[in-house]
């Protein structure tokens, strides 16, 4: 009896093997080892052409790297400034359309349309429609008597305007939590009404527990979109700047004075434009390591949330 017991834990191991093989492939093939060979390459000296041991060299002058700070201050700003204020105004819109008893439809297409947009003609259109001294922005600001600032020319005022250029292409989170405050049962706002909750604790004590694992979903999403974003800063340093790739210009990423210098974009110019693979491996498994940082932080943090309430 011990015997077949065995064989048949031994058969279906087997068979959950083969339904589970395109899984272990994909991973196999497009996560561990993309991932073991930048840790293998992050300890040598590499140029696409010759590879050179380097041993700790390149982790050494991580901690050297100016840019390095530069970018990851830039980058966690983001972080913590751009996400929440993305997915609070998502969830926000989300909220209105559904509490919208004619019209909803209309709004829910106007919300999703920017998103719709190929992200660089949207970055393109955004920086213009904010250029200080042609676009319709700050025209509209200055019929209320407010000057508007050089929104990407601006150290100070560039990241704040990717921030809106992110709220303004929140569409996609904006469907994604009108779903989920759909299925809230409504049953149990009739209770807390009955119990005398008001809107807002309504909110805290009926949405807000009921839509946890999407506001989670839509958090972690969005805060790995970030640690990775690359092309809209980059576009719109670039358009704002001036600069074009026509043969004898240069271009440094970051414009104005580095404010909008991303970790992705510093890996790219050390990796693709400097050459130099090695010491780009290093910035890869940094970013790697800050987003299974942050999203540990994330599932811990729900988690407790949870066992509060």
């Amino acid at each position: 009896m011990a015997s077949l017991a065995h064989a048949w834990r031994r058969k279906e191991g087997l068979r959950a093997l083969v339904w589970l093989s395109p899984w272990i492939a994909g991973v196999s093939i497009f996560f561990v080892y993309p991932l073991l060979s930048t840790a293998y390459f992050s300890f040598f000296r590499y140029d696409m052409y010759t590879l050179e041991f380097a041993g700790l060299d390149n982790y050494r002058y991580l901690f050297e790297d100016p840019r390095v700070v530069t970018s990851a201050r830039n980058t966690l700003w983001l972080v913590l400034v751009m996400v929440p204020a993305t997915v609070l105004s998502s969830l926000a819109l989300a909220q209105l359309v559904v509490r919208l008893k004619a019209g909803a439809g209309l709004f829910r297409t106007i919300f999703y349309l920017p998103s719709l947009v190929p992200l660089a003609a949207g970055t393109i259109t955004f920086v213009f429609l904010m250029n200080p001294a042609t676009g319709p922005w700050n025209q509209f600001l200055a019929l209320f008597g407010i000057h508007g600032p050089d929104w990407f020319g601006d150290p100070a005022w560039s990241k704040p305007s990717l921030t809106l250029l992110s709220m303004w292409s929140c569409g996609q989170l904006v469907v994604i939590f009108m779903a989920a405050l759909l299925d809230v049962p409504k049953h149990l706002y009739e209770a807390a009404a009955i119990d005398g909750a008001g809107p807002w604790r309504q909110f805290r004590s009926v949405t807000l527990p009921s839509i946890a694992p999407v506001l989670l979903f839509s958090l972690v999403t969005t805060v790995i979109y970030t640690l990775q974003y690359f092309s809209q800063a980059m576009i719109a340093s670039r358009v704002a700047s001036g600069s074009t790739d026509s043969p004898g210009s240069s271009f440094s990423p970051g414009y104005p004075d580095e404010s909008l210098l991303t970790l992705p974009q510093w890996l790219f110019q050390v990796g693709f434009r400097d050459y130099s693979m090695g010491y780009a491996c290093v910035l890869a498994l940094l970013l790697f390591a800050t987003s299974m940082i942050f999203t540990l932080i994330l599932l811990r943090q729900f988690r407790r949330a949870e066992e509060a309430s």
